[in-house]
């Protein structure tokens, strides 16, 4: 057997292994893909589900209605509890993943039959903070697009479990780590949520004017364009116009820089704002609070 026949017999059975843990999920939003986590639990992409609360999904034909566990726009993590349990699959151990690496995308169509990619691992990167303000263990990028496969398991050549596939800005394939399931599905299932500080302010770069720069310290910053009430911006004395300059002495040119200030472990703590008001640097104080559930 030459070698393209021996990658095609192996990615084969990659994808037939595969499919005892990988379920169609249907009715919540687009059509995507699932994985079977536990016998009763499945995870999915949270920007698939939409808001429908009827959930189908689907596994080697058999068709189980869901009801929504806990969903995280943070992560991009939904879980899924199922009515009645299905066997018992253990899941591949966490897989590392590395620059170059073949990868295979694994998913379901709507009827539930397996679908597969075969993907390069275009990108590795350290912990990242998306915009929504979710910490992700691992930049892990593919160089693919997928469709309802989104929401299935990614997995190393040697059948470990990367992570679950999803779509980031400008249409790019990330990955989801394991690691970063492993860590908010029990959370999910216990809350239904994770909690996150907010401060309440719709924020917008911008640029500081060069007169002013010497007495900010930095180049850019967040701009006050509007507040939520009896938020703690508001509370806290935040004006409609400051500069957002840092926090804590952190800068935060970026939303997302913000954003990574605000982790679940900061609720309830004092933040000192450094903002740039009608020319003069000021410092206010808030108190983080969580965000109100969506």
């Amino acid at each position: 057997m030459d070698i393209i026949s021996q990658l095609s017999t192996a990615l084969t059975e990659r994808i037939d292994a595969a499919a005892s843990f990988v379920l169609a999920v249907n009715g919540g939003g687009r059509p995507c893909s699932g994985i079977l986590w536990r016998t009763d639990t499945v995870v999915t992409s949270d920007q698939m589900l939409g808001d429908e609360p009827d959930i189908t999904v689907v596994a080697g034909g058999q068709a189980i209605k869901a009801t929504v566990g806990g969903r995280d726009p943070g992560t991009n993590v939904a879980v899924l509890k199922l009515t009645s349990s299905l066997p018992a699959v253990p899941l591949p151990p966490v897989a590392a993943p590395s620059v170059g690496a073949l990868a295979i995308v694994a998913g379901a169509e709507p009827g539930g039959k397996p679908t597969g990619r075969l993907a390069m691992l275009h990108a590795v990167g350290a912990a990242w903070h998306s915009m929504a303000g979710g910490t992700i263990d691992a930049l892990i990028r593919l160089d693919c697009r997928i469709g309802a496969d989104e929401g299935g398991p990614v997995l190393a050549a040697d059948g470990g479990l990367l992570g679950m596939s999803t779509s980031g800005p400008r249409r790019r394939t990330l990955v989801i780590p394991a690691t970063t399931l492993n860590r908010v599905v029990d959370l999910l299932l216990a809350d239904g949520r994770i909690a996150r500080g907010w401060l309440g302010a719709g924020l917008q770069p911008v640029v500081i004017p060069d007169s002013m720069r010497a007495g900010a310290g930095c180049e850019a910053g967040l701009m006050v364009v509007s507040l939520a009430p009896g938020a703690p911006a508001e509370r806290g004395g935040v004006l409609p116009g400051d500069i957002v300059l840092d926090m804590n002495g952190t800068l935060v040119a970026r939303p997302r820089a913000l954003a990574a200030l605000l982790r679940p472990d900061r609720i309830g703590q004092p933040a000192v704002l450094r903002v740039l008001r009608a020319g003069s640097v000021q410092t206010v104080s808030v108190l983080i609070t969580p965000r109100p559930a969506a």
